[in-house]
């Protein structure tokens, strides 16, 4: 297949392991990315990539501050009118700019698909309804990148008419993966001994949905800090200061914040953690649609705490522990669990490592993907 998969998200480097896989497999892929992008907690211009085995076309972009607005230059029309593709792949919404051009762009020989992570029953008032609806009605296909979102959006005429499938994202098992031997680098970046009590690892955003506050009152029902455990918080966003104030407290033994962590340093930061944290909150507008560093928490072999907010009970199974989005107690008493007991962390260890390689392997994940391709221009032969 000659494959062109259009996405803001390939800005960074790490997040082209699917068409890379595509490409590994023997398809002619070419990847379209914003040739600058403002990502969650940085601008940032298109990363290049070691060895990889697709076209990279970096497309010149407006109003990347503003997802809903977000638009590509013309560019990316010409890239599409001069190859012949056979599939389209927008990683993008319907109903935000940059979808509707994808699909005003898109001929009629090409199939266009779209991967979504909706997974709200939200009513977009006019112009995205609009161009939601017309990117839809042109689209050959979808995928649903968990239930969740196949929930929601399955019993949506516009949706339900066309071929779909639920296929998640996959984590990269060569970057992230058990190396104990960069626990004490991990340690230093952090900045902190690595022989020291176990590490509670935040890693995201810092912003309210993302369960900040639940967080914070569990680690202050725990006792020993410094000497029992210690907790990082590596990410960036509006909440930093709110963090900073907190962990001034506890002392610089026991709470650090990181912040301006690139992405290619994630994978051995999580090294240097012990039990992985993601407290997500559901808000009237949002619920966790993935939790990517759920995933890549399990691929390094960090027992995870998550909440049980929006596709994460999904994306987990009973590969770690999920308790209530604001159940402090129930949060604290397993917190408390993975400290003091070592051979209860390793268990779920063990138990997301053989989930990811399981369910989240991107060679996998890639397989699935082509596969529904194939039958979606297969159907549209008919």
């Amino acid at each position: 297949m000659r494959i062109l998969t259009v996405g803001h998200s390939y800005v960074v480097a790490m997040n082209r392991r699917l068409p890379q896989e595509w490409a590994l497999a023997g398809h002619d892929v070419t990847v379209a990315a914003p040739a600058f992008y403002h990502a969650d907690l940085r601008a940032m211009a298109c990363e290049t990539g070691a060895d990889e085995a697709f076209d990279l076309q970096p497309i010149p972009a407006q109003f990347t501050k503003r997802v809903h607005l977000f638009r590509y230059g013309r560019a990316l029309k010409r890239l599409i009118d001069t190859r012949r593709f056979d599939v389209v792949h927008a990683w993008a919404e319907p109903y935000v700019y940059s979808g509707y051009q994808v699909a005003r762009w898109t001929p009629r020989s090409s199939s266009l698909i779209y991967s979504t992570f909706q997974n709200l029953p939200k009513k977009y008032p006019p112009p995205f309804s609009w161009m939601e609806r017309h990117a839809m009605t042109r689209a050959a296909g979808w995928t649903a990148f968990g239930r969740t979102i196949a929930e929601n959006l399955s019993t949506r005429h516009i949706y339900a008419n066309r071929p779909w499938t639920e296929i998640p994202l996959g984590v990269d098992l060569n970057a992230f993966r058990p190396r104990p031997e960069l626990r004490e680098q991990a340690a230093r970046e952090i900045g902190w001994a690595a022989d020291g009590p176990p590490v509670i690892g935040f890693v995201g955003r810092f912003v309210p949905e993302k369960g900040i506050e639940l967080l914070l009152e569990t680690l202050e029902r725990l006792d020993g800090p410094g000497d029992r455990w210690r907790v990082a918080f590596i990410g960036g966003g509006p909440m930093e200061d709110r963090l900073r104030r907190w962990s001034r407290l506890r002392g610089d033994h026991a709470a650090r914040v990181v912040t301006g962590v690139s992405h290619d340093r994630v994978p051995a930061l999580l090294n240097g953690i012990d039990i992985g944290v993601v407290p997500s909150r559901t808000t009237p507008k949002w619920k966790e649609q993935l939790g990517r560093i759920l995933i890549e928490f399990m691929a390094t072999g960090v027992p995870v705490v998550a909440s049980d907010s929006g596709e994460i009970p999904h994306v987990v199974q009973n590969a770690g522990i999920i308790r209530g989005e604001g159940d402090v107690i129930a949060w604290a008493g397993a917190l408390n669990r993975l400290i003091d007991d070592a051979v209860f962390r390793k268990s779920y260890t063990e138990a997301g490592l053989e989930h990811v390689r399981r369910r989240y392997d991107w060679r996998h994940v890639a397989e699935r993907f082509a596969r529904f391709f194939e039958t979606v221009m297969d159907r549209r032969r008919i």
